[in-house]
């Protein structure tokens, strides 16, 4: 009788035993295959970084000149940023071409220009021909005759309202009163007319891109060969900042003005550049013996130092203190 019940027992042990060991390899099973699944399921590709472009940022150059002043337009968000005094004002020079011939063109409409004007129209922007500039002037409505009570023309009055510019206004240079080159600007204003022109408001549908085209394709250096009377080479200044990471994504539409005015023995040099992403604006006035260089190397500084992320993964250490804001 002991012994069957020790039997039926020992049994009874192993039964039990095999009911509690299938539990436990099941378990050990099932860790085993979720780990070769977990294994096998690739590791999800982290997204590429988002592509160079300018951004708000710390500039510091070392200037020195009577005025220095940028401002900065993100496209996309429209956030403007810029110097403290970036609604301050000084003479745009051939900067205004810009908008001369965005003018003339928007009033065209879906028309082509007479040759003679279209040519006009071009090298009033790639060689900032002065006289070439003048004939499309003339062409939108612009008149050289001095100005009632302050008031802009017709042209001026136009890029004030359609590009919601804030402190532009006609120049204040005794003799020189209605010369659109004396218009006074501020790089807040410049970039807004950089933005106008790129959305298509200032120069119209039909010819926007034939205008941004002409803008990528400003020739000439500050080099004495290229800087003539009545014209002047113009490729210099923001572009020579921007790493080939940006300029590699699209063209860059420039219009720099520059002139060493007697009045005031100052260099007025001033930098546009416009992009999809962003215009950028840099006015200067400097002593004439630094020469044109010294403000094309001012422009360039800017740029450079607003390059996000910056080459390399530098970080944007100021260079000098900032001259007069």
């Amino acid at each position: 009788m002991r012994s069957r019940v020790t039997t039926v027992l020992a049994a009874t042990a192993v039964l039990l035993g095999g009911v509690m060991l299938v539990p436990a390899a099941y378990a050990r099973l099932s860790a085993g295959e979720a780990k070769t699944r977990q294994e096998s399921v690739a590791a999800p590709t982290p997204a590429p970084p988002p592509p160079p472009t300018l951004a708000a940022g710390k500039v510091s150059v070392n200037f020195k000149g009577e005025f220095f002043s940028w401002a900065l337009l993100d496209r996309e968000t429209d956030e403007l940023s810029g110097s403290r005094n970036m609604a301050a004002t000084s003479s745009t020079e051939s900067m205004l071409k810009a908008w001369i011939v965005a003018d003339y063109l928007r009033q065209l409409g879906d028309k082509e220009p007479p040759a003679s004007l279209k040519k006009a129209a071009s090298l009033a922007i790639r060689d900032s021909n002065d006289d070439a500039a003048n004939k499309v002037y003339a062409a939108a409505g612009g008149s050289y005759r001095a100005l009632t009570n302050g008031q802009p023309g017709p042209v001026l009055k136009a890029a004030i309202k359609l590009c919601g510019l804030t402190d532009t206004k006609p120049g204040n240079v005794k003799g020189y009163e209605g010369w659109w080159s004396f218009t006074r600007m501020s790089p807040r204003d410049a970039v807004r007319l950089g933005d106008c022109i790129a959305d298509g408001t200032a120069a119209g549908p039909k010819w926007t891109k034939w205008l941004l085209t002409e803008m990528s394709k400003v020739r000439g250096s500050t080099a004495a060969k290229d800087q003539k009377p009545r014209e002047g080479g113009g490729r210099w200044g923001i572009i020579d900042g921007l790493p080939e990471s940006i300029t590699s994504q699209g063209p860059v539409s420039i219009k720099n003005g520059w002139t060493p005015l007697n009045y005031d023995g100052n260099w007025h040099v001033n930098c546009l550049a416009v992009t999809e992403k962003w215009s950028l604006a840099v006015m200067l006035r400097y002593p004439q013996r630094s020469g044109l260089d010294y403000g094309a190397d001012v422009c360039a500084s800017v740029a450079s130092q607003l390059v996000t992320p910056q080459p390399g993964g530098a970080l944007k250490v100021p260079q000098q203190p900032i001259g007069k804001l």
